[in-house]
C-alpha cells in the first residue's frame, strides 16, 4: 500500500450526511458522507455546491463518528462520496476510523487522484467508479484538460485490487458507471467505450441516462442515445438506467 502523507479525519471538510440510504451502495443500507471539493466541473453534475474546493464544509467529522457509533449494528456500510472524496488528504484517517467503529466502506470516485485511490483501496469494501469517456474525449465531460489519463489508472488499480482479492476473506464489489448525457457522448463513442472498459476487465457496467431534475444543465438539445452499439456480449451484466 502505498505511503501518503495525510491529515487528521478531524480536518475533513464535509458538505453533508445522508444517514440513511438505499441507493449509495446497491443492496446495502448506509450512511453517505458528501466530502467538499472536486477538480473537474462536470456539465451534468447534480452537486454542483460540492466543486468548489475552498469550501469550508458544514459538519464536522466529530458529529459524524457519534452519528456512526450510535448506529453500529443498524447500518450496513459507510459510503463516502462527493464531491471527489480523493482530493482530501484526510480520507485515508476517515476510512481507518470508520474501520474501527466496526463498519464497512465504500466509496464514490472519478479516479481523479490515482495515488490516493490506491492508498484506500485496501480498506474498501467496495467502489462505484464513474468512467464518463474515453480518455480523448474526457476533456468535453469534466471541462478540464486531459483528466481521462488518471481516470483509466484508477480503472486499472481498482480492478487489479478486485482480481487479487476475488478469493479472500475481504473482496471487493466493483460498479463501474458511465452517465449519458447525449449532447456530451453518441452511441458510436459509447460503444466504443465499452470496447475499452471489457479490455480492461470490467465485468458488470451500470449505464446511467442523464436526467435534468436536480442537474445545472437543464434538458438536452441532443435526443436520448439508442442504446445499439453497446458490446453486451463482452460484460456478465450491463445494467440501463
Amino acid at each position: 500500500m502505498p505511503v501518503v502523507a495525510g491529515r487528521s479525519a478531524a480536518e475533513l471538510r464535509i458538505a453533508g450526511l445522508s444517514r440513511f440510504s438505499t441507493v449509495d451502495w446497491p443492496g446495502r443500507l448506509v450512511a453517505t458522507v458528501f466530502l467538499q471539493g472536486c477538480p473537474w466541473d462536470c456539465r451534468y453534475c447534480h452537486n454542483p455546491d460540492l466543486i468548489d474546493p475552498r469550501g469550508r464544509g458544514s459538519t464536522p467529522w466529530e458529529a459524524v463518528a457519534a452519528f456512526l457509533g450510535e448506529r453500529r449494528g443498524l447500518l450496513d456500510g459507510v459510503v463516502f462520496s462527493g464531491g471527489e472524496p480523493t482530493m482530501q488528504r484526510a480520507l485515508p484517517d476517515a476510512v481507518a476510523r470508520t474501520r474501527g467503529l466496526g463498519f464497512d466502506v465504500g466509496l464514490h470516485t472519478g479516479g481523479a487522484y490515482p495515488h490516493m485511490l490506491d492508498a484506500v483501496l485496501p480498506a474498501l469494501s467496495w467502489i462505484g467508479l464513474d468512467v464518463k469517456a474515453g480518455a480523448d474525449d474526457y476533456a468535453r465531460v469534466t471541462g478540464r484538460g486531459p483528466s481521462g489519463r488518471a481516470a483509466l489508472r484508477s480503472l486499472d488499480l481498482v480492478l487489479a485490487a478486485q482480481r487479487e482479492r476475488a478469493a479472500s476473506r475481504h473482496p471487493l464489489g466493483v460498479e463501474v458507471r458511465t452517465t449519458v448525457h447525449p449532447d456530451l457522448i453518441d452511441d458510436t463513442r459509447l460503444g466504443d467505450l465499452g470496447e475499452l472498459l471489457a479490455d480492461r476487465g470490467v465485468r458488470r457496467w451500470a449505464i446511467q441516462r442523464f436526467r435534468a431534475t436536480g442537474s445545472r444543465c437543464g434538458e438536452p438539445e441532443s435526443p436520448p442515445l439508442r442504446l445499439d452499439r453497446l458490446p453486451r456480449e463482452r460484460f456478465e451484466r450491463v445494467e440501463v438506467r
